[in-house]
């Protein structure tokens, strides 16, 4: 008896153009925040290996993606076109009403910002009088490493990442910006250490001291969120106020997946949230620089 033979499986044609393959790359990040490797984008395109390298590389030099250790993201170009909006205009729309919030009880200025390049760029600017005094405007930019805002965002990436992004020569805006990428990444070791908490004390601005902590998500940071006053504003007092608010957002931008919990879980009562003056001390002491 004859076994009839198997068909073999269709062979997937590869798009004819070099648009159509371009886009489906482009396609395959989804939101601004996603990094993906070169495995990632063959598997998600079903492109061979070899041709999804020679695009992705073409796109990095035309600006539409960047390259770093961590992989590859959306650049300039690409981020500048409607999705970048859409993905910008949910995280303002998540952090409004917390911005003003935060200016309703502390009476500084609030920002928004988003890391785009070695830039970070206002989303959202919320203040009274005192904001005329601070020389920002939405969709403006400044060196990441000289902000809080900024350097809340460069400390939850990978160090190779922020060299990319920053290059080897980091400039000076006033006579208290860090300017040297060493002493950066140490800056960026106490953030860490202080639970995600950036501050600078005329780094950007000689008469403004600002306190910044990122807006995070599964991949990364998606934005930050700041308070400033001026240069001799206690900002030990309101950061708690911009902690909470950060996560306040990522957790409408990205819900907390509900965990099962153990009976002890369930039997011992929640820490409050707000820090106590000890617990701020601890966190002050952890690497505070000289920005108190």
């Amino acid at each position: 008896m004859t076994v009839p033979a198997i068909p073999a499986a269709p062979r997937r044609e590869l798009p004819p153009s070099m648009v159509e393959r371009m886009t489906l790359i482009l396609d395959s990040f989804e939101r601004c925040t996603v990094r993906l490797t070169l495995e990632d984008v063959a598997r998600r395109t079903h492109l061979p290996r070899s041709t999804a390298h020679r695009i992705l590389d073409q796109l990095v030099r035309l600006d539409w993606l960047q390259h770093s250790a961590a992989g590859y993201s959306l650049g300039r170009r690409a981020l500048s076109l409607g999705g970048r909006a859409n993905a910008h205009g949910e995280l303002r729309n998540a952090a409004a009403p917390l911005l003003h919030d935060l200016q309703m009880r502390t009476g500084m200025v609030v920002h928004l910002a988003v890391l785009d390049g070695g830039e970070i760029r206002y989303l959202d600017k919320v203040g009274g009088r005192f904001a005329e005094s601070v020389p920002s405007r939405v969709g403006g930019r400044a060196p990441a490493h000289s902000t809080a805002l900024g350097k809340a965002m460069l400390a939850w990436l990978e160090p190779e990442a922020v060299d990319e992004l920053l290059g080897e020569h980091i400039g000076r805006l006033t006579d208290r910006t860090i300017a040297d990428l060493c002493t950066l990444h140490q800056e960026l070791d106490r953030i860490r250490r202080r639970r995600g908490l950036a501050f600078e004390r005329g780094e950007c601005v000689r008469s403004l001291a600002c306190a910044a902590v990122a807006v995070r998500g599964p991949e990364g940071p998606v934005g930050s969120i700041s308070l400033v006053g001026r240069v001799q504003t206690p900002l030990e007092k309101v950061a708690p106020l911009v902690v909470d608010a950060a996560r306040q957002v990522s957790d409408v931008l990205h819900p907390p997946v509900p965990k099962s919990r153990s009976w002890r879980q369930m039997h011992v009562v929640a820490p409050e949230r707000t820090w106590s003056s000890a617990t701020l001390d601890r966190m002050m002491a952890a690497g505070s620089g000289d920005w108190l």
